[in-house]
């Protein structure tokens, strides 16, 4: 073929591409369509919030030690496990990432213990990859557990995990609501677990000696990944390891005075928090750890609570006909899903008019919380906020509040209405004035019950996030000042996630949210103390490079993103420095093709900050910081608007394959599905009231 014919059908080519590019009202009008198709029939959004092999491996542990690993359900369980190996036999913590040997010798013993003949290739595989990899030595505290559990290695190798623990008061340095809530509702039920020893030896039948390159005694010390160990006469990491020793000693001497007393009190304290929620703490670890402690407490299978557990782990499972496998979730997202699809709708002009809209507004007030939880240890307020799951009404969380408040402001918008704030100088005197453009008289009365739920939710929510306010100036996710970097030297505590310190993405989303009701760094009071001190924070925590670090996103796009929309819509100004070097630093990192990926190995490997896979909404989170930045009118954004069109798929989604979601950084990573729906369309709808509606973006 000659070089004019190639360039010929090159052009024709790039003709044909142009052409099946939507219009940006197209784009925006599909994926509104495609949401309000996909809205659950009470009013809710929710999609299959994905994480890596463990889920599907520890169930299956679980099972064994219950003697059901023969059960169809363990059989479709292992299909998918196996189905998760990658090439070079290991298993990693997200598509792209390097083996990851706990998840490895987890898969691998729960491949062998459900049937699975370790002379199969796949097993040699695995094998020599954990081998390789340092072996099960190497393998952090959660998975030493399952193996003393199932009788591989003593007891005594794992992390001491004291029931005692439990009776120590708040002002203890070490009581148990210091640690962060997830690790607080996992290590209750383990401490149980550790404490009565409910082990089910299947070393004889189904021994993994042959992933072992040391015996136990000898393997390597346990340490929270990017917890260096420090010099010095005295060190945390040095004294926890002491206390383990001594904690162990005591064990095994049996002088435990108080242990009855503090089983006592762990068993009522699980008991305490399953009402009302989707099982201890509503995530799977806790709940998994529940049936086990429950059990080693003499509960038999039919008690309530232990039937309560396993049928809340049976709500997490997915099951696929396709391939007739089963798949695990960590939890499930109803208010995180609804509460951004909402935004989005919102953005795209689907307000509360819209009946399903509306529905869905009914089902989010529904779920505000009005209960108190573990927050209150350190906080007194009225309850208020949002949770993340179906029910989890004693751990509301920071980043669900913002984003409810956010959506549930946009959408009284879109029918006219305005929420504004009107700061005093106590909560009392603190009002929410309400501005009608347009309330249909047919209307009145439904709109004006709304509007009331609206502002008294509003209200609450705003004060309780308020008060959840650490004396930096930031917020974490769930408790108030859980920042007691030292208990990261505990050996437990390598699953990287032992406090809920402030984090500069979640507090820049509280103060976006503040915005929208009018807040701002001038106000007066205490609210504008509040978000004044959390300036000052995300200030000092921005990167020399103008990047913040994202603590509940991958990673530093989602961060940077996060605290420009926040800072802009407090009143900071688009040409303040701060916000030049964010909006600099996310143009720096635009790929060729207009949008912009990152890896998980960012976290571990900050060299990689702005390196990766390029994914829709990423792509959606950097454009978004960019319009906040007013950058509406660059050549970045509208690359970055070009690639969203072109790639969008007839029925108004998005493929996207790596992992964008953080569980803990440097262990557990998540997909959410909808995460490459409804950013792309709050994206595209947020540029298209910036620019004049009859722009063209692919011009």
């Amino acid at each position: 073929m000659d070089g004019s014919s190639s360039l010929a059908r090159d052009r024709r080519a790039q003709q044909d591409a142009a052409a099946n590019v939507p219009s940006l009202s197209t784009a925006i009008q599909r994926t509104s369509d495609w949401l309000l198709a996909h809205q659950h029939a009470d009013g809710y959004w929710c999609a299959e919030l994905e994480g890596d092999s463990i889920l599907q491996s520890e169930y299956l542990l679980l099972l064994a030690w219950a003697n059901r690993e023969e059960t169809e359900t363990a059989k479709k369980l292992s299909k998918k496990l196996l189905s998760q190996q990658r090439a070079d036999g290991s298993w990693a913590q997200y598509p792209e990432g390097k083996i990851d040997v706990s998840s490895s010798v987890k898969a691998y013993f729960a491949l062998k213990l459900t049937g699975h003949q370790p002379s199969a290739d796949y097993m040699v595989k695995a094998r020599d990859a954990i081998l390789e990899a340092g072996g099960a030595d190497v393998v952090n505290s959660f998975t030493r557990l399952y193996l003393a559990l199932l009788g591989q290695i003593p007891m005594e190798i794992c992390p001491a995990v004291p029931p005692e623990m439990i009776l120590l008061p708040n002002w203890f340095p070490l009581n148990i609501y210091r640690m962060s809530s997830w690790s607080r509702t996992i290590f209750i039920p383990l401490s149980i677990c550790w404490a009565l020893r409910p082990v089910v030896d299947r070393s004889e039948d189904c021994s993994i000696r042959e992933l072992f390159i040391k015996p136990p005694e000898q393997w390597p010390e346990l340490r929270c990944p990017g917890q260096e160990n420090s010099g010095g006469l005295f060190t945390w990491e040095r004294f926890f390891r002491t206390a383990d020793a001594t904690l162990k000693r005591i064990e095994k001497w049996r002088l435990r005075p108080l242990r009855k007393r503090a089983l006592k009190a762990c068993e009522q304290w699980i008991l305490d928090r399953m009402p009302k929620s989707d099982g201890l703490g509503a995530i799977f670890p806790p709940i998994l750890w529940s049936i086990i402690a429950f059990r080693a407490l003499g509960y038999d299978d039919q008690h309530e609570a232990v039937q309560s557990c396993w049928n809340e782990l049976d709500k997490l499972m997915i099951h696929d006909e396709s391939d007739d496998t089963i798949r695990i979730q960590p939890c499930k997202s109803p208010v995180w899903d609804t509460t951004i699809t909402l935004r989005a709708l919102a953005a795209g002009r689907q307000g509360a008019d819209v009946p399903r809209v509306r529905k869905s507004l009914d089902w989010l007030l529904s779920k505000e919380v009005r209960d108190k939880g573990d927050w209150t240890n350190n906080v007194r307020s009225e309850p208020g906020g949002w949770f993340f799951e179906f029910n989890n009404e004693f751990y509301p969380d920071l980043d669900d509040t913002a984003m409810a408040l956010m959506a549930l402001q946009e959408q009284l918008a879109e029918m006219g209405v305005t929420l504004e704030v009107h700061p005093g100088q106590s909560w009392e005197n603190t009002t929410v004035l309400t501005t009608s453009n347009r309330i249909a008289v047919e209307d009145a009365i439904d709109r004006t019950m709304l509007l009331d739920k609206v502002s008294s939710a509003t209200k609450r929510g705003l004060a309780w996030s308020a008060d959840m306010q650490n004396h930096d100036g930031g917020w974490g996710a769930f408790d108030k000042n859980n920042d007691a970097e030292f208990l990261c030297k505990v050996p437990f505590a390598d699953h990287n996630a032992m406090i809920d310190p402030s984090w500069p993405d979640l507090s820049a989303r509280v103060i976006e949210s503040f915005g929208l009701l009018g807040v701002n760094q001038h106000s007066r009071g205490k609210l504008g103390d509040v978000v004044r001190n959390a300036i000052t924070y995300i200030r000092e925590n921005q990167h020399f490079d103008g990047s913040w670090y994202g603590r509940w996103g991958v990673n530093y796009i989602y961060g940077t993103w996060q605290c420009l929309v926040g800072l802009v819509a407090v009143g900071i100004p688009t040409d303040d420095e701060m916000i030049q070097r964010g909006a600099a630093w996310l143009k720096g990192c635009q790929q060729q093709s207009g949008a912009w990926g990152e890896t998980c190995d960012s976290y571990e490997n900050p060299n990689l900050k702005g390196i990766g896979t390029p994914t829709p909404s990423q792509t959606a989170w950097a454009l978004l910081g960019l319009l906040a930045a007013g950058e509406e009118e660059s050549e970045a954004v509208r690359k970055g608007i070009q690639y969203l069109l072109r790639t969008q798929k007839e029925d108004g989604t998005w493929d996207e394959e790596p992992f964008t979601g953080t569980g803990f950084p440097r262990v557990f990573y998540l997909r959410y599905h909808y995460y490459r729906i409804y950013f792309p369309l709050l994206a595209l709808a947020t540029w298209a009231k910036k620019i004049n509606p009859a722009t063209e973006a692919t011009r």
